[in-house]
């Protein structure tokens, strides 16, 4: 799915549909103005997650730089403009400008680019005393994670981390954010992963899959914040692109409850088949967004998988599966044989 964007596949029908339908009309009229694919865009993913507004930008590292400056503006609003300090996870990764790097917690891909934007820290994964040691020692905007370390390795988060860091940031008036650039619209078998767990972000960012294929980053801001943003304070040129949005609106329309059931149980259907395995170390992950740890090499695995005609990705010391969700299950379950294959030679 080109690293989860293209959730219906190449070419999908009733999304090339849609984009040929807008680019006959209007493709581009910057955010000066709205257009009926971006207000369309705004008012589903608005009705389906209960957030309030929705910023579009290009990509998720655009969308995360939103949040950022969110959470930075509403705790300079309340508390004061020495509240700046956005505390990340270890092994996170939120993006490749110089302040969505400073935001990623692993060290390899800040190396060459310093200085970084200061004011990040990073607490350890699954470790809440850590998240409120951070609290307690600096003066803390916003909380932003992953609920599955994607780039980190398809590693999730526990249930009881992931509401244990909702807790912290209501107790303390901190903006709770969630990056679901790899892990929303649809992959884990819900609309959003954070649904799984029962929280409630106060921002949530979007890219990949939401368009199909087309550049669309997405920053959904809930009830707390939905006004923190004003009149000049963030823009994007190309932003809500009416070709993209286009796209997204006929991507988001169908995943509905019954479409997600099947995400959910084609996911039971790769992690069966792939768990104890042999030559297989470990499986991770949700829905259809697995990580399998080979014996050997993951790169080495992943080359073979390819000559065999299986494209997949590596995430650390992982074979990355992120399929197109609507993809049959005879070709799923032949697509797995051939890792299983791989992994066993």
């Amino acid at each position: 799915s080109g690293i989860g964007v293209t959730s219906f596949g190449i070419a999908d029908d009733v999304w090339k549909q849609a984009v040929i339908d807008q680019l006959s009309k209007v493709q581009h009229m910057s955010n000066l103005y709205y257009t009926e694919p971006c207000v369309q865009l705004a008012e589903l993913i608005c009705e389906k997650t209960g957030m309030k507004k929705v910023f579009f930008s290009n990509s998720g590292g655009e969308a995360n730089e939103c949040a950022i400056k969110v959470a930075r503006k509403y705790a300079a609003e309340k508390k004061g403009a020495d509240y700046y300090t956005i505390i990340t996870l270890w092994n996170s990764f939120h993006g490749r400008t110089l302040t969505t790097l400073a935001a990623t917690g692993q060290d390899h891909y800040h190396e060459l680019f310093q200085p970084l934007t200061p004011g990040f820290v990073h607490a350890t994964a699954n470790d809440l005393d850590s998240v409120k040691k951070l609290v307690s020692e600096h003066k803390v905007a916003g909380i932003l994670i992953e609920c599955i370390q994607g780039e980190g390795g398809v590693n999730p988060l526990t249930a009881e981390f992931i509401k244990g860091v909702d807790a912290i940031c209501h107790e303390n008036d901190i903006v709770f954010m969630v990056d679901e650039v790899q892990t929303g619209n649809g992959r884990t078998g819900k609309l959003y992963s954070y649904m799984n767990f029962g929280v409630n972000p106060d921002v949530v960012t979007t890219a990949k899959g939401i368009g199909g294929g087309l550049p669309l980053g997405a920053c959904l801001m809930g009830e707390k914040v939905e006004h923190v943003l004003g009149h000049g304070d963030h823009g994007s040129t190309f932003g809500g692109n009416p070709v993209a949005c286009a796209g997204a609106v006929s991507i988001i329309n169908r995943l509905d409850d019954a479409f997600l059931a099947e995400v959910q149980r084609k996911g039971k259907i790769l992690f069966g088949a792939l768990e104890g395995a042999p030559g297989i170390e470990k499986v991770t992950g949700m829905g259809m967004m697995c990580g399998v740890k080979p014996v050997k090499p993951a790169g080495d695995i992943v080359k073979k998988c390819i000559e065999k005609g299986v494209l997949c990705l590596t995430a650390k010391d992982k074979i990355r599966l992120l399929p197109a969700l609507n993809m049959p299950e005879d070709v799923l379950v032949k697509a797995v044989n051939i890792i299983k294959e791989a992994c066993a030679e």
